[in-house]
Formats: structure tokens, C-alpha cells, sequence
């Protein structure tokens, strides 16, 4: 089974005990499509014939291998009630004599979160959904939804989160395999976390989401921007067409209101959501937060003279972390803190403070959660995750060149004396382009950069490898003494921990709370973090058995 037939294993066995039976009629009417010449109820919808349920609606879709109508025969046996799909598809199920009633659609990959939403009964309007954020950006999405669940726990709010690494529904969770699972499992979940009591929600809405229509028929309460940068350009193509995909959730059908941050004066992309969210939402439902620059200790910038709403002030060290204050433009302060390393977790732990007020708390309610149960100090597996210290050691999430700059920054030593050493490699099968990029950021940041293999996929390991440490080799004003290439991850891991001494820091950068790495179809177990933590061990042992 592939990553995303798991993930759709693992969300399917999340539903809601009691769905809303629609007909095929309706479902078609749904779709723009003519209704069916037979018309049965559907008790659900799924994308993928093995986790079908008796009952369901089976939207057979053109994949990227094959297209689903060539499993309709298995849906059938599974008891699926009827078939959505394209006019490909109903070619492929006359041939295959399929006897199920099928609705064919010009595009129905766009009407299963709509069909999914009135089946499930995902978001009602009659006050019983969760409230509902959402947080998109290349990077900080995971962070800001366990901040956000974190603040509306403190705030006594019983909780459910979509992300990148898990599911929950109050106490049950389950891992996560994609930052946002399919619109039929997107639909179940919520109506799932309706059904259990949960007040509020957190999720991460990937552009790829957005693309694939996988969030179609919801509608956020909030939705927060944390930033853009390189990424997914394989799919997007360009930064413009990246930017016009983020910009889809912040639309009137979409949410009720917006949060973005501009992180500092030159911040176009941030500007410009800001921009488009106002226009679309209206500017008294849009909040800005000024981050005004680089984190620096001690730094105190006044109000902002640029519009912006929130403007973070007072930032100060707080062990590994920072405090801050946030102060409105009508003069509301919020004093803030969080313990995880890195300006950007400060920018992460804005977001998710004025996203959780813009939902409707009151200021002085959240002020006494931020006060009595420091919520932004909660572990994110996989973010800036501290392993061990002298060295200090840490594994995070970063595959893109801002986040491997940033991640860089956040671990060097606080003396100035100490060593960076970065651990890190690029996806197969992804933009190439940011390849030589990361291994120039690298070299400028780091004193010893170790490439090694992050997901090769179906690529050659070496030349990504390769393509990495060249731009490494080639950057102009580069820090790093040497660039080695080491495969494989286990290796080069135990070679930084190897050279580090006390002072030092090693950064494990671009897998997080991965738990297999993908070589030409095949998962092998590798989780960065019990691989430094044995690194570490056994480099302890053998300075005990030296003494």
C-alpha cells in the first residue's frame, strides 16, 4: 500500500457514526451532471475502492498511475452503492460491466468535498460545528495549529487537529501522512469531531490541498498566513501561480475572517495576501501582524507607522525561547511567550494568538491562558525538537531554503564559539531548483555541511546528493570549512555526531517526525530523531570508556 492509500487507511477509520443518507439524484444535481437512470441512497463517498464501506458513493478519479474506474469491479464487491466519475471513467466501467448506477461529471474531483460535506453533515449552521482554523504558508503551518490547539485547550476548549504528523479527535489520534487528507476525509473527521462534543479545531491547508480541491465544501471560522517562500514549484511552476493557489482560502467561501503576517518591511508576498484578503473579506474581518524585521534580543520597536494591526514588540530571551508583546493599533497588548527556539516560532506563536482572539475570545480570557499555562511552550514533534545538548542537537522539519536558513540561525551557539553542523539532503522528484540553493544556504550558515539522502523516491541518490553539495562547494562567502557526502542518513548523522564537541551544535534538517524514508517504492524505518539520540548515546559511551 502506497503513502496515500495508508492515509487513506488510517482516515477512513475515522467517521461519523451517523451520516445524512443522500440520493444519487441529489449528488448528481450536486455535480452538474444528468441524474442517473437509477437512483439509490449513498451512506458515503470514497476515493479509494480498498477502504470502501457498503453504501458508499465510489468517486472513481484519473490518477497519476491509473485512473480509479479500473478498481470499480472491487468496489463493487465491497458493496459501493454507485460511481461518480469522468467520461474516461464510464468508458472503463462499460467495458468492465460494472452494474452500479454512475453519475459522470466533467470534473468530479470538484464536487466530492461538496457531496462530502451534505452526507457527512461536516458543518452545519445551526451552531454544533467546531470552531474551525486553518493555517496555510510554506512553513510554520504544523507549529501554528499545535500552538492553536494548545491555546484552546488552555482556554478549556476540548480540541481536534489535521496536520502534517497526526490526526486527533479529542483523545484519539492517528499519524498523518498527508498535510491534508482528501476532501471525503476531511468531511468525515469534522463531522466525526462534531459528533464527539469537540468546540474547536485546528488544520494545516497545503497549497497541494487547495490544488486537489481536498478542502472543497468547508468553510473556516479563521484562516491564518504564515509566509511564502521557494517550494513546490514542481507543481506550481512559479511563485506567482504558488501565491494565486494560497490565495484561494482567503475568500468569502472559504473562511469568515484573516490573520496574516508580514514579516518584516520587504515582505511582498505577505503584503499582497493582506491585500487580497481585505479586498475579498472586507478590511475590518483581515488582521495584520507586524514582525518588523529579524528577531534581535532586547528589541523594542515601538508602534508600527505601517497599518498594520499587531505589532510584535518588547522581544526579549527566554532560555532556548523568546517573551514579546503584541500590541494593537487601538492600544490592546497581549504579553506572549513561547519556549521553542527560532524567530520564526515567534512569528508562529503570534499567529496562532491573534488567530485564536479573531475567533471570538475575549482578550482578557486568553491573556490568563497565556499567563497561568504557557501553551506556546508545547512539544511539536519533528519542529526544533531538542534531542540532546553538549552538543546541542536538534531535528527539524526544514527542506526549503528559508526554513533551512532559519533552522540554521536558531542553533547557533549563543557564545559564538561553538560549531554548526548541518545534516541534510533534498527530495527526489521535487524542484530541483531549490537543490543548489539549500547546499549555498548551508555553506553560509553552517562551519561543516554533511549532505546526505532525505526521500529519493524513484531518483538516482547521487545525483541528488550531488546537486546539493555542488551549490554548497560554489557558494560565494561561504562559512563552511568542509562539505562532505555521506550516505547513508544513519552514517552521516553518526559522522556530525562524531566531530562535535560540547560547544557545538548539529542541526538534523529536512525529514522531522518521519518515520521511513521512500527509496524507488519501498519504505525502509529511519526516524532522525532515535538516529541522533543513538548517535548521542554512543558517543557518551565512548568518552566514558576513554576517560
Amino acid at each position: 500500500m502506497d503513502a496515500t492509500a495508508q492515509q487513506g487507511h488510517d482516515a477512513q477509520t475515522m467517521r461519523p457514526a451517523r451520516p445524512r443518507p443522500l440520493s444519487l439524484t441529489e449528488a448528481a444535481r450536486l455535480t452538474g451532471a444528468a441524474a442517473p437512470a437509477r437512483t439509490v441512497d449513498v451512506t458515503g463517498i470514497s476515493l479509494d475502492s480498498r477502504q470502501l464501506r457498503p453504501g458508499d458513493l465510489y468517486a472513481a478519479l484519473p490518477g497519476a498511475r491509473a485512473h480509479g474506474a479500473q478498481f470499480a469491479e472491487q468496489a463493487e464487491r465491497a458493496g459501493a452503492a454507485a460511481v461518480l466519475t469522468d467520461a474516461e471513467g464510464a468508458g472503463l466501467l462499460e467495458r468492465a460491466r460494472v452494474d452500479l448506477p454512475v453519475v459522470v461529471a466533467p470534473d468530479p474531483r470538484r464536487s466530492v468535498g461538496t457531496i462530502a460535506a451534505r452526507v457527512y453533515g461536516s458543518r452545519p449552521e445551526d451552531g454544533t460545528a467546531p470552531v474551525l482554523l486553518a493555517v496555510t504558508g510554506t512553513n510554520g503551518k504544523t507549529t501554528t495549529t499545535y500552538f492553536t490547539n494548545s491555546l484552546l485547550r488552555a482556554l478549556g476548549r476540548t480540541t481536534g487537529l489535521i496536520g502534517t504528523i497526526e490526526i486527533l479527535a479529542g483523545e484519539q489520534a492517528i499519524p498523518s501522512r498527508l498535510t491534508t487528507p482528501e476532501a471525503p476525509h476531511v468531511h468525515a473527521l469534522l463531522a466525526l469531531m462534531r459528533e464527539r462534543g469537540i468546540t474547536a479545531a485546528s488544520m494545516e491547508v497545503s497549497s497541494h490541498a487547495l490544488e486537489f480541491h481536498r478542502v472543497d465544501g468547508v468553510r473556516f471560522d479563521v484562516a491564518g498566513f504564515t509566509n511564502l517562500t521557494q517550494d513546490h514549484l514542481d507543481l506550481h511552476g512559479s511563485m506567482e501561480e504558488y501565491f494565486s493557489v494560497k490565495a484561494r482560502l482567503f475568500t468569502p467561501g472559504r473562511t469568515g475572517r484573516a490573520v496574516v503576517v508580514l514579516q518584516d518591511e520587504d515582505d511582498v508576498w505577505g503584503a499582497r495576501m493582506a491585500a487580497h484578503a481585505r479586498a475579498q473579506l472586507g478590511a475590518d474581518r483581515v488582521d495584520t501582524i507586524a514582525l518588523r524585521g529579524d528577531v534581535a534580543e532586547d528589541r523594542d520597536t515601538g508602534p508600527d507607522r505601517h497599518g498594520a494591526d499587531w505589532t510584535l514588540t518588547a522581544l526579549t530571551r527566554r532560555g532556548i525561547g523568546h517573551s514579546f508583546t503584541l500590541v494593537h493599533r487601538d492600544g490592546r497588548s497581549l504579553r506572549v511567550s513561547t519556549g521553542l527556539p527560532g524567530d520564526f516560532n515567534v512569528a508562529n506563536a503570534a499567529l496562532a494568538v491573534v488567530m485564536v482572539l479573531a475567533s471570538g475570545v475575549d482578550v482578557g480570557q486568553l491573556q490568563r491562558a497565556l499567563d497561568e499555562e504557557d501553551p506556546l511552550t508545547t512539544d511539536v514533534p519533528g519542529r526544533m525538537q531538542l534531542i540532546g545538548t553538549e552538543p546541542t542537537a536538534v531535528v527539524d522539519f526544514a527542506h526549503n531554503p528559508d526554513a533551512l536558513r532559519r533552522a540554521l540561525a536558531a542553533v547557533e551557539p549563543p557564545d559564538g564559539q561553538g560549531r554548526v553542523i548541518v545534516v541534510f539532503g533534498a527530495t527526489g522528484e521535487r524542484d530541483r531548483t531549490k537543490r543548489p540553493v539549500m547546499g549555498a544556504i548551508a555553506a553560509r550558515h553552517a562551519d561543516v555541511v554533511i549532505v546526505t539522502d532525505d526521500d529519493p523516491h524513484d531518483e538516482e541518490p547521487a545525483g541528488i546528493r550531488e546537486e546539493v553539495a555542488a551549490g554548497a562547494r560554489a557558494a560565494a562567502g561561504a562559512r563552511a570549512q568542509e562539505v562532505l557526502v555521506l550516505a547513508p542518513r544513519a552514517v552521516a548523522i553518526r559522522a556530525a555526531v562524531a566531530m562535535a564537541g560540547p560547544g557545538d551544535s548539529v542541526l538534523v534538517a529536512g525529514r522531522g517526525h518521519e518515520t521511513v524514508q521512500e527509496i524507488r517504492g519501498v519504505d525502509h524505518p529511519l526516524d532522525d530523531r532515535e538516529e541522533l539520540r543513538a548517535a548521542l548515546a554512543d558517543a557518551q559511551q565512548g568518552r566514558r570508556e576513554d576517560r
